[in-house]
């Protein structure tokens, strides 16, 4: 039996026991791997950047625990960057299991903000987080495309109090906040159709700045709305968060992940290239002893 053959009848489970072991081994190795960048994520880092100290973020966390691994880091890169700007950020979670995920990332977020930290040779204080001043979180309501034109009128509509049961009024950053015409732009970081109705219904209607945070998966098949200009950026799976935190020299979970994600990669590039090869080589055997 030839080496290709003995390839084409291995048990599947030492494929997924050397991907572990291979997952594992590089976790640990000390090595950065480099983040090359690309238009589409880099117009999300320079509208931040060029915002003025107080300008209002919209982040709308619109995924499942599901898809924490490639979407949580955009979500804490972009919050603490807006943060570290000294921006004000609305956050609302328009999937039902997103206000606990929400919740998490202004704690620990918070929690990183009282340190001094120097990101690409700007210096910035460490300062409290308040909620109210620095941010509004408004929580989680039913029926997606209601709730996005609602906002489109009055947040007050489908959030007449934040997440904590505080009316919207009594926030101090609330003030004079009406609608999406009182922010600055609209950042939807989704796993699901949530996106659609971002732009039929958000950006389509109201016509705001709209960026998108997407899984891997899906990233492909929103380029047209980019192309078309409805989209002002795109951020696309584990890469995308990577190369945000690369943009705001603030190295995260993303590029830590970067380092197991590409060996991940090449093992199974290397396996379905090895796979073929023993598929065509038994095959053309066989036709030869056919002959």
């Amino acid at each position: 039996m030839g080496v290709f053959e003995k390839l084409m009848k291995l048990d599947r489970r030492w494929v997924f026991l050397f991907l572990v072991v291979v997952c594992v081994v590089t976790y640990y190795i000390d090595y950065d791997v480099p983040i090359l960048p690309e238009d589409e994520s880099r117009k999300l880092y320079d509208f931040i950047d060029s915002l003025p100290p107080g300008d209002i973020v919209f982040v709308a966390i619109d995924y499942d625990p599901n898809s924490m691994a490639e979407l949580h880091p955009m979500t804490y890169a972009i919050v603490e960057d807006c943060w570290r700007r000294d921006l004000k950020v609305i956050i609302t979670a328009l999937s039902q299991n997103g206000p606990g995920m929400a919740d998490q990332v202004i704690r620990d977020i918070s929690d990183s903000m009282t340190v001094d930290r120097t990101y690409n040779g700007v210096e910035y204080k460490g300062r409290e987080i308040a909620n109210g001043i620095d941010y509004a979180f408004l929580g989680y309501k039913p029926y997606y495309t209601l709730v996005i034109l609602g906002m489109g009128q009055d947040f007050r509509l489908p959030f007449p109090t934040d997440y904590y049961g505080t009316p919207i009024d009594s926030l101090p950053m609330m003030q004079g906040v009406i609608n999406y015409d009182n922010i600055a732009c609209v950042i939807s970081l989704s796993s699901g159709t949530i996106s659609d109705g971002w732009i039929s219904y958000g950006q389509g209607r109201f016509g705001f700045p709209m960026f998108f945070g997407l899984t891997g998966v899906m990233t492909a098949q929103y380029y047209p709305y980019y192309g078309s200009g409805q989209l002002r950026g795109l951020m696309g799976g584990m890469l995308g968060a990577a190369q945000y935190e690369s943009y705001a020299d603030n190295p995260g979970r993303a590029m830590d992940a970067m380092k197991v994600q590409l060996p991940a990669h090449l093992v199974i590039i290397f396996f379905i290239i090895m796979g073929n090869i023993g598929y065509f080589a038994s095959k053309s055997k066989k036709f030869e002893e056919v002959g």
